[in-house]
């Protein structure tokens, strides 16, 4: 009995066969998971809640029988909350506030048997393409301490790739699972609108822009709970079409000879390091010496009027989450209780008038078309993750003047004069510069993974990404699987993390 160093070289799902076959208890995996949190976290700050009474109790009263009975789970601080726990979002305003009850993607991650322990850093609310909270601190990439390990989901990209556990729970709005794969050299996978569930508290969040998932280690520990997870739920708003099959029987599956295009070039505009590039040709080359038809393409999308239209709706978002939020604590926010950048949205969600929310949703559905349109020639998409290597931090957000006049702009409360000085637009342009390739997947929907294939000569990781078609999960996986196995990245631990 025991798993010691064993731990780090196993998947969720070996982890659970061997809880089936009572190799391992449920307990001794749970002992390890939090020594090895206790042991990175204070120099990785990935964990920013710790549940072990929590996680001992669900043991002790009986898990359920399920795909990953036994496995402790991470869960990021803002999708989904579990009853009896804490909930903050990463920001200062919920500080205190413990969730009342579980909501349902948290019911099905228990009913498939994870053991959650923890809660993963993130941005305030989720808005910033990296994790450097002031409610929590920054969260440090594993392959470079200094460097940012992407957003929203950066916690859980860092536990994945220290091996805290092998699995652990995201949600993407803008590249928040897809971001932070790449950052930390993990697989990360975002489905199609509709496959996992949002509600009870919320449906539709961001004007259905976020998908929940999660970010592991191994494929098919991804395919195997999004099974577990992916059952239609009441009252839903968008339902994604029924898969064929299990997910985790694609993994194994040849996906025969595809067609797919090659992007290199942002797809919502931006510079992009060539190393980024370069990752992306590698991988459309080994993709070709597989069998698979590649060529150079991409589907053409107004790049300013498309992040106009995302950042009005985000902005929109924000102004009903300070409400929200207001509403919970039992008064009204100030400036003084979220961040600069959250305020500054707020402030702009407030300036939205109903013709522009219209207006922005047009775009965005627009753009879905021409994407869903452009993939009925292609099967696939290929591009870089991310425009840039994981960043220094700090380099993402605003900087010098802009940041200077961001913060006047705030504590003057003055939106009217935020769309005059076009400060937002400015210091959002930044910030999807480096999720271009990411967002026009989130508008229409799309299921979309970053597959961790490369990594710098000094160390760094590079994701590529591949969108496929709505409700297309199955092609996605076939080909996740194929890579995996004709370049196997899970014995690649950063280092320390082994």
């Amino acid at each position: 009995m025991g798993i010691g160093a064993e731990y780090a070289r196993l998947d969720a799902l070996a982890m659970a066969e061997l809880v089936r076959r009572r190799e391992v208890t449920s307990t001794e995996l749970l002992d390890t998971a939090l020594q090895r949190v206790d042991r990175l976290n204070p120099r990785l700050n990935a964990v920013v809640h710790r549940l072990e009474a929590y996680a001992r109790t669900a043991i002790a009263a009986g898990l359920p029988d399920g795909p990953f009975t036994g496995v402790p789970l991470l869960v990021k601080d803002l999708d989904g909350e579990v009853g009896g726990t804490p909930y903050q979002g990463a920001s200062r305003s919920l500080a205190g506030y413990v969730s009342a009850a579980d909501t349902e993607n948290a019911r099905r991650w228990r009913a498939a048997g994870a053991v959650i322990f923890g809660k993963t850093n993130c941005p305030e609310f989720g808005l910033l393409a990296t994790t450097e909270p002031v409610a929590y601190g920054i969260a440090r990439n594993p392959w470079a301490p200094e460097r940012s390990a992407g957003g929203s989901s950066g916690g859980a990209g860092i536990a994945i790739a220290a091996r805290m556990v092998p699995l652990a729970t995201g949600g993407d709005g803008g590249g928040s699972i897809r971001g932070p794969a790449s950052a930390n050299g993990v697989f990360g996978f975002k489905p199609t609108r509709g496959r996992t569930p949002d509600g009870p508290v919320t449906y539709m969040p961001w004007q259905g822009l976020v998908s929940r998932h999660a970010l592991t280690i191994s494929v098919r520990d991804s395919a195997a709970f999004l099974d577990a997870t992916c059952a239609p739920e009441v009252g839903a708003t968008s339902i994604a079409p029924p898969p064929a099959r299990p997910f985790l029987s694609e993994v194994t599956t040849e996906p025969g000879k595809l067609r797919i295009a090659l992007a290199t070039r942002p797809l919502t505009g931006g510079p992009i390091d060539p190393e980024c590039v370069a990752a992306a040709r590698d991988a459309a080359s080994l993709m070709a010496s597989l069998g698979h038809e590649v060529e150079e393409a991409a589907p053409t999308i107004a790049a300013d009027e498309f992040n106009r239209a995302f950042l009005t709706i985000v902005a929109a978002e924000v102004a009903n989450i300070v409400e929200d939020v207001g509403g919970v604590v039992g008064r009204r926010l100030t400036w003084r209780d979220v961040e600069t950048e959250t305020w500054a949205l707020n402030l702009a969600g407030r300036q939205v008038r109903g013709h522009e929310m219209v207006a922005a949703q047009q775009c965005l559905w627009q753009c879905a078309r021409t994407v869903s349109t452009f993939l009925t020639r292609y099967d696939l998409i290929l591009t870089p993750t991310l425009t840039t290597l994981p960043a220094p931090h700090g380099s993402i957000r605003p900087q010098g003047v802009e940041a200077l006049l961001l913060r006047a702009i705030v504590r003057l409360n003055a939106g009217g004069l935020m769309r005059l000085a076009g400060a937002l637009d400015r210091n959002a342009k930044t910030v999807f510069n480096v999720v271009s390739s990411l967002t026009p997947f989130n508008a229409a929907g799309l299921p979309a993974m970053s597959v961790p294939l490369s990594w710098t000569t000094s160390g760094l990781p590079v994701g590529v990404q591949f969108a496929g078609r709505f409700g297309d999960e199955a092609t996605l996986f076939r080909v996740a699987g194929q890579l995996e196995r004709a370049r196997p990245w899970a014995g690649k631990v950063p280092p320390g993390c082994d």
